[in-house]
């Protein structure tokens, strides 16, 4: 009987796609072993349908999966399989919308900048889609990030090529931040004492009160920050670097996050634009106001809106748009094919994916002539600037890191309940006017305070302080189970940090801690620490927060591994149950843009298969089903054998794509369930189609590979149709009727 759900969320690009073809065989494997693989559709489109029922069609609707998953991953059930989702910037929200009214759903335009209450309301409840809608909901744990062991001792001895040589004559390339104003100068944090309700509120220097949150309930032994991004000071940095990479004869780059910083980093990529593109924007303020272009969703936004304009004046906007690059520093190239610079769009230039790959390419990234060139990286806060900084410069010295011998980096990360910037959003505020900005309880005591000037970036944040003992908890169980030493990346001269630094000295002394490496080092002095380790071969453990537990799980994976989506995330929920993540999307969109043009799918969904594992054990351990173990045992092997045989999708058109690993994965799994003799059902129910597989391995090959090399109609991009997408994505009869046949 069916008695034990494992949720499998649907989700976006190309995970969303490898789906189809992974998941019948996770469906057939399991039927009739007490467990049952159940889909929640937390997809962009399905986030933004299930917020927008009230104009919809029955059979359009779909329910608020998000909200039901929150609610499970707070229950010791839990048992969720979360693979990447988009983190939508502003730009994607408006491009799905588009695409759902293409396809008859009554869903209202995005309004970028409300005019009345209706449109502030609907701004508010668009907020809920926007950058990291999902993680912070499904996230009720802390992240325990590595690389399962097969997976590490394959990348050693199959090591990935794409690391490119940095210059034994040098190179120019450069991590730039600012100095001072920046969220990390201005920190201020405080650990709270007594429970209390709060409320933010701005006091303008004419003597205006606004209230910007109404109220915030905190905790006993909450940690609070507030700090803000002076943005003339930014602006000023900006101006600086512009000139500098001019000088230097080096491309110029921004990295930032405004997928999941969804308030703060659009703003700060959007004073980048106008400052690399004054002189034009300038000149052309009131036709660019007019149209209702807005830099924060890049140059794109500006370009696509002189649509509106004459032809005489469109033309006349471009061409000074295309002169301010004869003064300009190049920019590195998003796709220098197409023209996309770095400052086109923002999502285009999600920070944890893109310093990895500048430290991977030799300190560079491509130019308009599609030629890789020295880069000078702008990451302007020094929260986070400071440890990409300490890589490059390493890697100057030292040179290229080796896969084949780099020792790992496994991360243990503070995300439980919200914790830290990436549950900052609601609380982050663009000042209007010259004031300050106070976090003041309802019995009228300001517990923190910034001043800003017009424009500033005001964000508080919040951790909790059951996530922080969690989190402790989690490192001592990690250095004990491994070994290895156990970093604590904590600043004592940064706010937030210093709080957290009490934190974690009065709780590990909760634990037995005797005969282990566990300290606490800088964000600067742990990088150094841990790339000499790295350079040695001998693995080391992070201990981080949020962003850095996300920004280091994708930089030392690109290196080692080659793809942040090869790693193993599991995610010890607090109240018993478990979620199993299933690596990095950053990679996706072009996996698909390659998918819809040459039919191939060069996704690798061994994150997948990885995940499947932890996740299996668990309904073991919750009900004592000795099938699951089995299932779990035989899928471990067959993903080490489908890594030893390099069943890895290729980068490239007729060859092996994602179906046919997802074949060969098949394969070994059903070979596996026939070696064992744990369960004879089991083993005889799985030699059957073991046999069939192997029989028809040549003619499920041809089939798999007979749709590659055309273009594909997927009927969609942020919701795809069901039909034409499973039959892209199923192409093989003769496999699909061997796997239905279970």
């Amino acid at each position: 009987m069916d008695n034990y759900k494992i949720i499998w969320t649907q989700i976006d690009e190309a995970p969303a796609l490898a789906t189809y073809c992974l998941l019948p065989v996770v469906n057939a494997f399991t039927k009739g072993t007490g467990i049952r693989v159940v889909t929640k559709n937390i997809s962009l489109a399905g986030r933004i349908i299930a917020n927008f029922p009230d104009k919809l069609r029955n059979d359009q609707k779909i329910p608020d999966n998000l909200g039901e998953l929150g609610t499970l991953a707070n229950t010791p059930e839990a048992n969720i399989i979360k693979l990447p989702n988009i983190s939508a910037s502003i730009p994607q929200l408006q491009e799905a919308i588009k695409e759902l009214q293409s396809k008859g759903y009554d869903i209202p335009l995005y309004p970028e900048e409300p005019k009345n209450e209706e449109e502030k309301a609907l701004q508010k409840r668009f907020a809920k889609v926007l950058g990291s809608a999902v993680n912070p909901v499904l996230r009720e744990g802390n992240s325990d990030r590595r690389p399962a062991a097969s997976v590490k001792m394959f990348a050693k001895k199959h090591p990935h090529k794409m690391m490119k040589p940095w210059p034994e004559t040098g190179s120019k390339a450069a991590v730039v931040h600012m100095s001072e104003k920046d969220f990390y100068g201005t920190e201020i944090s405080k650990t709270i004492k007594t429970p209390c309700d709060v409320k933010i509120e701005f006091k303008g220097k004419d003597g205006s009160t606004e209230v910007l949150k109404e109220k915030l309930s905190l905790l006993e032994g909450e940690v609070i920050d507030a700090a803000v991004m002076n943005v003339a000071e930014l602006r000023k940095f900006y101006a600086q670097q512009i000139e500098e990479a001019k000088k230097e004869g080096v491309l110029l780059s921004l990295h930032l996050k405004a997928t999941m910083m969804k308030v703060s980093d659009p703003i700060m990529f959007g004073h980048a634009v106008s400052v690399y593109y004054k002189e034009a924007l300038d000149k052309h303020a009131d036709a660019i106001k007019e149209i209702g272009a807005n830099v924060t969703n890049g140059l794109a936004d500006v370009l696509s809106k002189l649509n509106k304009l004459s032809a005489e004046k469109k033309a006349e906007i471009e061409a000074d748009i295309n002169k301010v690059y004869e003064s300009r520093p190049a920019l590195a190239m998003v796709d220098s094919r197409n023209g996309i610079t770095n400052l086109h769009v923002p999502n285009n230039i999600i920070v944890d994916a893109s310093m990895p790959n500048i430290v991977r390419d030799g300190g560079r990234m491509w130019n308009k002539e599609d030629q890789l060139q020295d880069t000078m990286a702008m990451v302007p806060d020094r929260s986070y600037a400071t440890i990409y900084k300490e890589i490059v410069e390493d890697a100057k010295k030292k040179g290229q890191f080796n896969p084949a011998t780099m020792g790992n980096v496994a991360n243990v990360g503070l995300m439980a309940k919200k914790a830290e910037e990436y549950g900052s959003h609601d609380k982050t505020f663009e000042a209007t006017s010259e004031g300050v900005i106070k976090v003041v309880t309802t019995s009228g005591e300001t517990l923190l305070e910034q001043n800003v000037e017009t424009g500033d970036i005001f964000r508080m944040c919040q951790t909790k302080d059951e996530a922080i003992k969690d989190w402790v908890k989690l490192a001592v169980n990690r250095a004990k189970a491994s070994g290895s030493p156990t970093i604590f990346w904590l600043d004592e001269k940064r706010g937030h940090d210093a709080e957290m630094i009490k934190k974690v000295n009065d709780y590990l002394p909760l634990h037995d801690t005797s005969g282990l490496g566990i300290k606490i080092l800088s964000p600067d002095d742990a990088m150094k620490y841990t790339l000499e380790r790295v350079r040695k071969g001998l693995d080391t453990i992070s201990v981080t927060g949020n962003v850095l537990r996300d920004y280091l799980t994708d930089l030392f994976p690109i290196l080692e591994l080659g793809t942040s989506a090869r790693m193993l995330s599991i995610v010890p929920l607090l109240n018993g149950g478990g979620l199993f993540e299933t690596g990095a999307g950053g990679s996706a969109p072009k996996h698909v843009q390659q998918f819809i043009k040459e039919g191939h799918l060069r996704w690798d969904s061994l994150g997948e298969y990885c995940a499947l594992v932890p996740s299996l054990e668990l309904a073991a351990e919750k009900t004592g089903n000795k099938k699951a173990i089995i299932l779990a045992e035989t899928l471990d092997a067959a993903v080490g054998k489908y890594l030893e045989n390099e069943k890895t999708p290729s980068r490239k058109v007729n060859e092996i794509d994602n179906r046919g690993s997802s074949f060969y994965l098949t394969l070994y799994w059903a070979d596996a369930l026939t070696a064992q003799d744990k369960d004879a059902e089991l083993k005889n129910k799985f030699a059957k189609v073991a046999a069939a597989l192997k029989a028809n391995e040549v003619k499920i090959n041809e089939e798999l590979l007979a749709v590659q090399g055309k273009p594909v109609d997927l009927g969609g991009y942020y919701l795809p149709d069901t039909d034409l997408t499973e039959k892209q994505m199923r192409p093989s009869k003769t496999y699909n009727d061997i796997i239905d046949s279970l």
